[in-house]
């Protein structure tokens, strides 16, 4: 079977972030996918399966399966509409372990239409500031992962955390973020996930399914540009809709490779 990578959130080769995209023929069992998912050894590859009314997915980091990702579902539709899978009008559906997402293809983009994950009050874990190496100005918690306020965007890009202390929070992971200085930007971020395999995502999806609604209360916009800051960098549109974010982006294939293990 074949299986794709795909650069997410971009539209030049070699930025955003990478995803592997394998539409199986059948079933496959779990220890099967996860060794797939670490032989790939990219933050996920997603795993799509033809039902009728759409297809299952699933997202396997190196280490686990998750329950949302952003950057591996743009990846998937943007597979399913090149290989002519579905036709470009149609919209594609997928059934995971968060409901049923959808995407369409729009001029120039492709739109994610996902659930809001909005952030609540938390007490941050102890060394924190040590931790990040940066002082958190906020700190709150979403159902996947803590966010951390910090004072600009220069200190979000200048992070150096401490990954082995990071491993160890109870979290998928942490997102850093300010407002951004950078024009034609609203807010910067960096997402870090040790815990699940992941020193540093370079384009989280999910993640601004919370920063989204964050960002909108405090800039009082339904509507923003987000950049996130990492080596590869990728730019994600962000619209809040009541409990659902759409995310808008685009994608590269970068390399189509045929699977031999089975």
């Amino acid at each position: 079977m074949k299986i794709y990578q795909v650069d997410a959130f971009t539209d030049k080769p070699f930025t955003g972030n990478p995803a592997g995209v394998c539409v199986l023929p059948g079933p496959k069992d779990d220890t099967w996918l996860q060794n797939v998912g670490r032989e790939m050894n990219l933050s996920e590859t997603a795993f799509l399966l033809k039902q009728a009314d759409g297809y299952s997915l699933r997202w396997f980091t190196p280490a686990v399966e998750i329950k949302l990702c952003g950057h591996a579902t743009l990846a998937s539709a943007h597979i399913l509409w090149e290989t002519g899978l579905l036709a470009p009008q149609a919209p594609a559906r997928f059934h995971t372990l968060s409901g049923l997402l959808t995407a369409e293809l729009r001029t120039g983009a492709i739109e994610l239409d996902f659930p809001a994950t909005p952030d609540e009050p938390a007490e941050a874990p102890a060394g924190l500031a040590e931790i990040l190496g940066a002082e958190p100005r906020n700190f709150r918690r979403s159902r996947f992962d803590d966010l951390v306020e910090v004072e600009s965007e220069d200190v979000v890009r200048g992070l150096r955390p401490d990954f082995s202390r990071l491993k160890a929070l109870p979290v998928r992971g942490i997102m850093v973020t300010s407002r951004a200085s950078t024009p034609g930007f609203d807010f910067v971020s960096r997402f870090f996930g040790p815990a699940v395999g992941i020193d540093e995502d370079p384009v989280t999806g999910s993640a601004h399914c919370c920063l989204g609604p964050y960002w909108s209360k405090r800039l009082g916009k339904t509507d923003m540009v987000a950049y996130q800051a990492s080596a590869r960098g990728g730019v994600v549109g962000v619209t809040v809709r009541g409990d659902r974010v759409r995310l808008r982006g685009k994608a590269v294939t970068v390399m189509v490779a045929e699977l031999l293990a089975d």
